[in-house]
């Protein structure tokens, strides 16, 4: 009996180092090095199930599905080889009121052209002020998408653009913006006239004057111009529907119950805007670490008030850390409060600064630029 009770007694041992010895990935609470970041999102990617980390309440998506981008000879492209297919499953809390306006100088007047739940976040370079080709930038932001998912009017109006041939004001199936959707909105900002451009459908049955209601379908997402993967190009235009007149939609679009935006205005000793530098942003609650880059040179437009050259939206509200690697060892505490622009400045060789800007002395206006000749077909679009 005690030899039979010895051999349970060894092969309950064995089986507890056995399952011991599994290996068993609990969260990782180390941070990747600010000067090599993983992913536009976040650095603190690791091997535990999608799933896992969902009920967890953070959505980290691991290393081996962060897509590949290559940058394209245009604004308007995105290179993805493998299609984001976890968006949907990445909740989010539901939007501030339509329009949210919290301050005289700020402006969400847009809700989401994707579901609430869908993380807006483009990646790194596909923010507005990327740049891709030589000198050109993006004038909108990228979001990546299933092909086929549903996209949606952000503001009423009617449609001003629908088809190929955005880019050149008349039919080009090799439009860089693919099949694409312009809505002129029935309502403006300071007196002028506003514009949301939606490309890379795959399919829309929207006709040129025709009336739509924020939320209503525009079409489905898809690959259709200058890319290689599923996503939506989406963009602000005010004043005229043209490429130079675009705004940084991540200002004007409603965010989720909770979060905030982030802008800052870099400059150099000599202050000039300090161009493509990487920002570091860390989440002094949970570690999560964001990417933000500063404004390419081009046509891109900054805020009359917030003069700003970065921005990045959809963050928790809480208090973060920013730090430029590679420019100084300073960084600024700030909170991210909840529904609000939260604002700071950088200047080198004076530091940060989270004064905010002063009231603007004049009137907003839309600088003079020439427009495309889709405008003189657009001027003819009966207004509601």
């Amino acid at each position: 009996m005690k030899i039979t009770q010895l051999a349970w007694l060894l092969f309950l041992m064995g089986g507890l180092w056995a399952c011991s010895s599994e290996t068993i990935l609990p969260p990782s609470t180390v941070e990747a090095p600010l000067s090599t970041p993983s992913s536009p999102v976040n650095s603190t990617a690791t091997a535990l199930p999608t799933k896992l980390v969902e009920q967890i309440g953070e959505w980290v998506a691991p290393p081996s599905s962060a897509p590949q981008v290559i940058a394209l000879e245009d604004p308007y492209s995105i290179v993805v080889h493998q299609p984001i297919t976890d968006t949907v499953a990445d909740w989010r809390p539901p939007l501030y009121p339509t329009p949210w306006i919290p301050t005289p100088y700020d402006h969400f007047l847009f809700s989401r052209p994707v579901l609430a739940d869908m993380r807006v976040w483009a990646l790194e370079d596909y923010r507005y002020g990327g740049v891709f080709f030589r000198n050109v930038v993006h004038t909108g932001i990228d979001i990546p998408l299933k092909a086929g998912s549903p996209i949606y009017a952000a503001g009423s109006g009617r449609v001003a653009w629908s088809g190929f041939g955005l880019m050149s004001g008349e039919y080009n199936p090799n439009d860089p913006y693919g099949l694409a959707v312009v809505i002129r909105h029935d309502f403006g900002y300071q007196g002028q006239t506003l514009y949301t451009v939606y490309g890379h459908l795959s399919e829309t049955n929207l006709v040129v004057g025709q009336p739509i209601e924020t939320g209503e379908l525009v079409g489905l997402s898809g690959a259709t111009g200058k890319v290689t993967g599923p996503h939506l190009h989406f963009e602000v235009r005010i004043g005229d529907n043209s490429f130079s007149r675009s705004r940084n939609p991540e200002l004007w679009i409603v965010p989720p119950q909770g979060w905030g935006i982030l802008a800052g205005q870099l400059k150099t000793f000599d202050d000039e805007w300090m161009v493509r530098v990487k920002v570091a942003i860390r989440s002094l609650e949970t570690g999560v670490r964001y990417w933000v880059a500063t404004y390419g040179e081009g046509p891109v437009n900054s805020d009359p008030y917030y003069n700003e050259n970065l921005v990045i939206g959809d963050l928790p509200a809480g208090w973060y850390r920013i730090f430029i690697p590679g420019e100084t060892s300073q960084h600024l505490d700030i909170e991210i409060l909840p529904g609000r622009v939260s604002y700071f400045r950088y200047k080198r060789g004076v530091g940060f600064s989270k004064d905010l800007p002063s009231p603007p002395i004049e009137p907003f206006k839309t600088p003079e630029v020439p427009t495309p000749q889709i405008e003189a077909f657009l001027t003819e679009t009966p207004t509601p």
